[in-house]
């Protein structure tokens, strides 16, 4: 029996990754609930595994006393005498219990407990595997399809894409492979659920840092995300290092960086924005492709923004989305007039921001920013297979 035992406990380890140990416990406190079921206490009882025989041997303890009252928590002065004289009252003895009959009612409430206790350790062992997941990118495959949501399985779990994170225009059949945003994982009383998206912000990040190096290694850090998911997404983004230019690091020649994660995401336009300390400048570069002739921060910290009237609606977008990701991704209440329709004494101007730069300064950047929007419309209209 003690070959079989630890040879189970091996198969227990490589088949379901659960330590010998979590088991060995298990069975403890199952006999310690068998003997306790079956003699009605169990506050004496310890069970203890012998390593190299591979048994379970089940001791109980009794305190040496003057009177007895409970023969199967006491023993006497005399009897603990007649087992070794050094004994005095107040000593606990060991004695190896063999009840009659008990191996077959042990066995029984052992297999329950053990079970049991194998189920929660499963769990946990799953738990664990996908949690080092959260916040990442993981590939799984399309199960089955409903008006609900995608089915994913993800190797030992399966997981709902539910229809708010998915990509409106993506369509998946059973056997698909597909890259998820794990979202959450929680570990619950049936097992571990897996939250899955592919609209969050964060996969788009994510994305991002697989494909172009200088993301991952922090030398262009992405600012924020703002996203339709699968229509149009705005990415602020800034350079630490003076001499990598952050706009092309992410586009890269003829968009040849972005076009992959482009088509990852179902053909997702982006426009990579330029991060300014300054908030009316980034505001103007979050609104293009629209043309901005000033922003005005107000004193509640909103920003006016002032386009040329053939400009207003391709700054406002199509249904507002235009203005909307430019407000999202940068934090900032946006509005916006058109040049003859502006009043400046209409709106209360934050201190110093009704001054604009000089003429040359404001030449400069406009050129800067065209240059790189020429690359952000290559790449955002260009028809990707």
């Amino acid at each position: 029996m003690s070959k079989e035992m630890l040879n189970a406990f091996e198969m227990l380890e490589e088949q379901k990754g659960i330590k010998p140990e979590i088991v060995i416990e298990a069975i403890e406190q199952a006999i310690t609930a068998a003997y306790k079921r079956q003699y009605g206490q169990a506050q004496n009882v310890k069970v203890i595994f012998d390593e190299k025989k591979g048994n379970f041997n089940v001791y109980s303890t009794r305190e040496v006393v003057d009177e007895v009252f409970d023969s199967r928590l006491e023993i006497s002065l005399e009897d603990a005498m007649e087992l070794n004289p050094h004994y005095e009252i107040g000593d606990k003895i060991m004695f190896e219990e063999k009840p009659k009959d008990f191996a077959r009612t042990a066995a029984g409430a052992a297999k329950q407990v053990i079970m049991q206790k194998m189920r929660e350790e499963e769990r946990t062992i799953i738990y664990n595997e996908y949690n080092r997941y959260r916040d990442e990118i993981i590939t799984g495959t399309v199960e089955k399809v409903d008006n609900r949501a995608v089915y994913v399985n993800l190797g030992r779990v399966d997981a709902l894409l539910t229809k708010k994170d998915q990509i409106p225009q993506e369509r998946f059949h059973v056997g698909d492979r597909v890259k998820v945003y794990v979202t959450d994982v929680i570990l619950t009383p049936k097992g571990t659920r897996v939250f899955i998206s592919r609209t969050a912000p964060e996969m788009l990040k994510r994305l991002f840092e697989k494909e172009i190096p200088e993301v991952f290694d922090g030398t262009v850090e992405i600012i924020n995300i703002a996203r339709d998911a699968g229509d149009r997404a705005k990415v602020i983004v800034e350079s630490h290092d003076a001499n990598v230019d952050a706009i092309g690091t992410m586009v890269g020649a003829k968009g040849a960086r972005i076009q992959g994660i482009i088509r990852e995401l179902s053909g997702e336009k982006m426009d990579i924005i330029e991060y300014s300390k300054d908030k009316a400048t980034l505001v103007a570069n979050a609104l293009k492709p629209a043309r901005i002739e000033q922003v005005l921060i107000t004193e509640d910290g909103a920003a006016l923004a002032v386009v040329a009237k053939d400009q207003l609606s391709l700054a406002i977008g199509k249904r507002g989305q235009n203005v909307r990701l430019a407000a999202h991704v940068t934090n900032c209440k946006i509005d916006i007039k058109s040049a003859d329709e502006f009043n400046v004494d209409d709106y209360i101007i934050e201190d110093g921001a009704d001054e604009l730069p000089e003429d040359d300064v404001i030449i400069e950047e406009i050129e800067v920013a065209e240059s790189a929007e020429e690359v952000n419309a290559e790449v955002s209209d260009e028809n990707v297979e």
